[in-house]
């Protein structure tokens, strides 16, 4: 296809859809994941490997799992869909909010991780200094703790939105890939190829692989420091 085609027949559409939902999907798991990862790393929960295994779950499950398991929970059959439904009239099947709660729940354990980590790396004995100062605890946490913390939470945070960028299976399943709507970057490429469009195809493997290698040198810097 002639350069000049192919710029017509591109759409951008999906990948700044990508973004946007790689965007709000690493936020909720920057907050569930900072706050988890401090319970996790300063309390002491009964059970708290088995508690960690299942938030770390995403991990390794395949992403069909991980799209049933939200359908059933959030469907408009679901115990939670219903609800919404019935009071709301809002869904999140074949939404763009369905792609961004399926991209957070697979972002999630790489925030955890690596907040877990990096609180555990804190020093104590900087934190009992402060509190000596008639600290709160929330000061503390807000003015040591997190600043001494957040480069590797930042890094885990980029390799978030890496891997929610390239979400592809449980969002299909929730969301679908409806083009302007829930159509991302991922699913356009699986679409253009089934259509033979391997030119447009190539264009997005490209822009996205170079938006992911850009952030992993991020986030590999940032881990260097934290060393």
């Amino acid at each position: 296809m002639p350069t000049t085609e192919l710029l017509r027949a591109f759409d951008a559409q999906p990948l700044l859809l990508t973004i946007k939902v790689a965007s709000v999907a690493t936020l909720l798991a920057l907050v569930l994941g900072v706050g988890l990862g401090w319970v996790l790393a300063r309390t002491r929960l009964p059970g708290r490997g088995l508690f960690e295994s299942l938030l770390m779950l995403p991990l390794v499950l395949p992403p069909t799992v991980l799209g049933y398991g939200i359908l059933v929970l959030m469907g408009r059959r679901g115990p939670l869909g219903a609800w919404l439904r019935a009071h709301f009239d809002y869904s999140v099947v074949f939404h763009w909010h369905g792609a961004v709660l399926a991209s957070a729940v697979v972002a999630l354990p790489l925030v955890l991780k690596a907040a877990t980590t990096a609180f555990d790396q804190v020093d104590r004995q900087l934190e009992a200094a402060a509190r000596t100062l008639r600290q709160t605890r929330w000061s503390v946490f807000v003015r040591v703790t997190l600043p001494l913390a957040w480069p590797g939470i930042l890094a885990g945070t980029l390799l978030a939105f890496a891997r929610a960028m390239g979400e592809f299976g449980a969002s299909l399943m929730v969301a679908g890939s409806i083009p302007g709507q829930t159509q991302t970057a991922s699913m356009a490429i699986y679409d253009a190829v089934q259509a033979g469009q391997d030119e447009i195809a190539l264009v997005l493997v490209l822009l996205v692989s170079a938006i992911s290698v850009a952030i992993l040198l991020t986030s590999n810097r940032l881990f260097a420091v934290r060393r």
